[in-house]
């Protein structure tokens, strides 16, 4: 369970405080007006910001005290942050060793996971030869290898068109289900959420509120 204690933070003169309660395979989708705090309650789970007051506890314990890197967290955003001179197989491996020695055992693993996301082929391939669905796709099966228990998605497919958002919605729900994270998706779309068959969480006044 992902538990947000009385979770506080202020920037400028917004201010906001998070109390919730998210279940370990719950897949929840956030929503809320531009400046509302949906990536900042993201960054806070991920450690990219640190709260005023309160806590974030994963299973019991307390995210507070680690870096970034060693929380049970990996993040997707619009932007895929691939390295444009390296293939798809070496950006995938990034999510588990920055520095690319990869084991056997890893490249199969890098393998089953591009096979998973309908990238079997396209192995080395550089990113410029995709299309913007298939490089949202690379980044998505880094995600994935990672095996983080806490996915945070922060309005991955909203530069792409209606079709290939379409198509990755239905990828996104089918790789949910295999893999059973806990997802946070941030989304001015409730499309998406009911694609998903997510939880509504609205971010309204800097407090969370389930819909009835």
């Amino acid at each position: 369970m992902l538990e947000l204690d009385s979770l506080t933070v202020s920037l400028d003169t917004r201010h906001w405080q998070f109390d919730e309660r998210l279940e370990t395979h719950g897949v929840y989708a956030l929503l809320g007006r531009s400046g509302s705090g949906k990536s900042t309650l993201l960054n806070l789970i991920a450690g990219f910001m640190h709260p005023a007051n309160g806590d974030i506890r994963w299973q019991g314990q307390s995210l507070l005290a680690l870096e970034p890197a060693q929380r049970p967290v990996t993040s997707l955003f619009q932007q895929q942050n691939l390295f444009n001179h390296l293939t798809v197989r070496q950006n995938v491996g990034l999510g588990i060793d920055p520095g690319l020695k990869l084991t056997d055992k890893q490249i199969h693993a890098i393998q089953s996971v591009l096979d998973d996301v309908g990238l079997a082929g396209h192995e080395s391939k550089l990113p410029g030869s995709l299309s913007g669905g298939e490089q949202q796709r690379v980044a998505l099966a880094r995600c994935l290898l990672r095996r983080r228990p806490l996915l945070l998605l922060d309005e991955p497919f909203s530069a792409l068109d209606t079709i290939t958002r379409q198509e990755m919605i239905a990828l996104l729900k089918q790789l949910i289900d295999t893999y059973q994270p806990c997802v946070i998706m941030v989304t001015h779309d409730e499309a998406d959420a009911r694609a998903l068959e997510a939880e509504v969480l609205r971010l309204t006044e800097g407090r969370i509120s389930r819909s009835q």
